[in-house]
């Protein structure tokens, strides 16, 4: 098949695009702004092959989408470009309902035109796939998990963006009859994570003996998610999800933040001590909380194991091991980004 992807260059994105150019016969299109969350050296092990191309492009931009989507003519849309820091979205929430919403809408008119100009079995065939968040569920207490009948009930301007998405998408279903289908995921961790993130964060922060800011007392709680596992979720569900249908994906690996923390502290003790023989840990410094920060996300990942037969292979030991080894072994990949973003923010583009 033909898969035309948004956001390509960004971490879920270009993970997805390694693992189908890796492991799929599928063609792929990359079609991404290159924001400051996106980098093509994401995709450099895929970058030569003849089943992959990458297009410049805004979803926000009609003609731009409309042009790309005629001339690569995909068999599915996987719609993963996305503002996705919660933080940035509390300092700026323009840029999250630009992005998020009508940018959700424009990919959504223009798959639409598309898909009704189709041969009959190539639209039987199709698919659009949107790529969602957990956090537009709101906020757990101590007990109980988010299921794909859970009522909407986001808290920061970035969930309520991605929630609007999620009802753009259902709509056009519902109302225009396109075969669409949702993925609700929790947090996501693996190589190439844009260190702003929290994982990341920590482990560059730890390298350059900076503290390592928690917020609150650290006790909020996610599911975390390896992002090669939700890969292969997402393929699983656009080669066979139902349309119409919602699938959540989570790694079944809920932890407190603190606790991620420290575990992150403890393999770098392991793999690359401090020179003064000290822990890791020492660095760990408690900041003010974020505003209506949500204590606990928590997936029931059930629908999409019976019915579509996804399992996550990772559990969050081996896949946390698995990460911090790889930022230590690629400090070329995540230096030149940090040297980039510093540059930026010295050019005063708010980066």
């Amino acid at each position: 098949m033909r898969i035309f992807v948004t956001g390509g260059a960004g971490f879920i994105g270009s993970a997805l695009v390694r693992h189908i150019i890796e492991n799929t016969e599928h063609e792929v299109l990359n079609f991404d702004k290159l924001t400051y969350a996106g980098t093509l050296t994401s995709l450099s092990s895929v970058a030569s092959s003849a089943r992959y191309s990458f297009k410049q492009g805004d979803i926000c931009d009609e003609r731009a989408v409309a042009a790309a989507i005629r001339d690569f003519q995909p068999d599915i849309i996987t719609h993963l470009a996305a503002e996705s820091h919660v933080d940035r979205s509390i300092d700026g929430p323009g840029a999250f309902v630009q992005t998020n919403i009508v940018g959700t809408y424009t990919m959504l008119a223009a798959a639409l035109d598309y898909w009704r100009k189709l041969g009959e079995q190539r639209a039987r065939q199709f698919r659009f796939h949107h790529i969602s968040t957990d956090e537009v569920f709101g906020s757990l207490g101590e007990t109980g998990y988010f299921t794909e009948t859970t009522p909407y009930d986001p808290r920061s301007p970035y969930s309520a963006s991605k929630a609007g998405a999620d009802h753009l998408v259902s709509a056009w279903g519902h109302t225009f009859g396109l075969p669409v289908l949702i993925t609700n995921c929790s947090n996501n961790y693996g190589p190439y994570h844009f260190p702003e993130k929290l994982i990341p964060l920590m482990i560059v922060k730890a390298l350059a003996g900076e503290p390592l800011p928690v917020y609150g007392n650290g006790s909020n709680v996610r599911d975390w998610l390896y992002v090669e596992d939700h890969v292969r979720a997402l393929q699983c569900v656009f080669e066979k999800g139902v349309p119409g249908q919602t699938y959540n994906v989570g790694g079944n690996s809920e932890r407190r933040n603190i606790d991620v923390v420290k575990t992150v502290c403890e393999i770098l003790d392991r793999l690359r001590p401090r020179t003064d023989g000290k822990s890791y840990r020492e660095q760990v410094t408690y900041v003010a909380d974020r505003p209506g920060h949500d204590h606990r996300y928590a997936i029931d990942a059930g629908k999409i194991s019976s019915k579509l037969g996804w399992e996550p292979k990772e559990s969050f030991e081996s896949g946390i091991e698995r990460t911090v080894a790889w930022y230590l072994s690629n400090s070329d990949w995540w230096t030149e980004i940090l040297d980039r973003t510093h540059a930026a923010k010295r050019r005063g583009l708010g980066v």
